[in-house]
């Protein structure tokens, strides 16, 4: 009776043993471990990646939003520049007129109505002897010395705008690339998953290793990208 309770206990373990592809019980034990090893780091990394994508998520529509109000305040300021340079056009026309006419108090009127930025040019456009020099300028607003403080506050401020908007698209290629490392990630746990269903010790293994190698790609990749 002994006998056959023996052969019995003997029958039993190889067949525990062909289910595991001849795997002994260390065996197991090692890739029970290797496998809560990268379930326990999937699971930190997952929860690492998706606070960097959140993260570089809200730098990047902060990024777009300050652009959006730079660009409007380059618009307002461009607006306001070209409502000046219509101002001092239709005045200096109007001065021309007046000298045509011979009225020299009008004309003196509208000098007068010119503004500071604008006399500045006016001035340097006198010493030309434009009315008698061919190669004078048409008129002050071609003049070297013609600045508009609006206008080049406004081209500053296109040029911010520009690479808020830049940054914008860069950290949300950061973020994406987060959301990345997370669906690998997500590989990583399937895989793991399914190894637990295999009683085949090799392909049990197999499906570990890919794992594996695969959860050292996310690790080199959270080490390297930027962090928020």
């Amino acid at each position: 009776m002994a006998e056959i309770t023996s052969n019995v206990e003997f029958a039993h373990r190889i067949h525990e043993s062909s289910h595991y592809g001849g795997a002994g019980p260390h065996g197991r034990q090692w890739l029970e471990l290797v496998e809560a090893v990268v379930l326990a780091a999937v699971a930190v990394m997952t929860a690492w990646s998706g606070y960097q994508a959140a993260k570089w998520d809200a730098k990047s529509a902060a990024s777009y939003a300050q652009g959006t109000d730079t660009l409007v305040e380059a618009q307002e300021l461009a607006t306001t520049s070209g409502q000046e340079r219509l101002y001092d056009v239709t005045t200096f026309n109007t001065w021309i007129t007046a000298k045509q006419h011979g009225d020299e108090k009008l004309a003196s009127l509208f000098v007068k109505r010119f503004r500071p930025e604008y006399a500045v040019a006016f001035a340097a456009w006198m010493k030309t002897d434009p009315f008698n020099n061919p190669d004078a300028p048409p008129g002050p607003g071609l003049m070297a010395e013609f600045r508009s403080a609006k206008a080049d506050e406004a081209r500053k401020l296109h040029a911010a705008a520009g690479r808020q908007f830049r940054q914008g698209v860069t950290t949300r290629e950061i973020g994406d690339d987060y959301v990345r490392i997370t669906v690998v990630l997500a590989t990583v746990l399937l895989l793991t998953a399914l190894s637990q269903r295999f009683r085949i010790h090799a392909a049990r293994v197999g499906l570990v290793t890919v794992a594996f190698v695969m959860l050292g790609f996310a690790t080199f990749w959270i080490v390297t990208f930027p962090r928020a």
